[in-house]
């Protein structure tokens, strides 16, 4: 499942974020490369352990666990704690696959990585190029979202990013351990969890709503790992 997740942030938390990543210090993006992934890789990335990243990607994590619709499509156990990079002057980022377990360095702490994540922070039209293009089971897929989107795909999928040819493209990345580590089964969730909730607005006193909503917590009981 590939999802466009609107407005995580707001204006107010864009703007201090951007605000701070202008005056950060950055590094290599390699630094959270695998060997394949490094000789495609070109960009800068603010250092895990700094107190820049870990201060805007508590900003970050908070307002995922804030939004609804990220936590029905990715029904969260752990989310890695965010990231944040840079392209600009023709950086770019090959075709690859994400690690399948990936390691916190300041805390030790791993993960599975059932989920990826990008959370736009620049506008579109501040840079030219930086789509990122993810291949799914109908082709692929540029996305190139305004600011303050994410975009959620699973982790297995190819997935490169355009060369910015002007301007700068700043974004938060970031993976998710599910609940549900089956991307089908997990869509399968959010497809009739966005059906309950639609039968809810519109029909609020539909005999249905009961029983399909035990099917639904008694699928999740079925798949969900502790």
């Amino acid at each position: 499942m590939l999802l466009r997740i609107p407005a995580i942030l707001d204006s107010t938390q864009l703007a201090e974020l951007r605000a701070r990543l202008r005056t950060a210090t950055w590094a290599d993006g390699k630094v959270t490369a695998g060997h394949q992934s490094a000789r495609r890789k070109s960009n800068e990335q603010l250092p895990e352990e700094g107190h820049d990243a870990r201060e805007l990607g508590d900003m970050v994590a908070a307002a995922l666990g804030r939004h609804p619709l990220f936590f029905s499509a990715a029904l969260p156990q752990r989310v890695f704690p965010p990231l944040f990079n840079r392209y600009h002057g023709g950086q770019a980022f090959g075709e690859h696959v994400d690690g399948a377990i990936r390691v916190h360095r300041p805390t030790g702490q791993r993960i599975r990585a059932d989920l990826s994540a990008t959370l736009f922070l620049s506008a579109p039209d501040d840079y030219d190029g930086g789509e990122l293009v993810i291949e799914h089971a109908y082709g692929s897929e540029a996305v190139k979202l305004p600011a303050g989107d994410m975009v959620l795909y699973p982790a297995t999928s190819l997935h490169r990013v355009k060369p910015v040819t002007r301007g700068e493209r700043l974004a938060s990345f970031l993976w998710i351990q599910s609940m549900v580590r089956d991307d089908g089964q997990r869509s399968l969730m959010f497809d009739l969890d966005m059906a309950i909730m639609r039968l809810s607005r519109e029909h609020a006193e539909h005999p249905s709503l009961v029983p399909l909503t035990g099917v639904y917590h008694n699928l999740l009981r079925m798949w969900a790992e502790p």
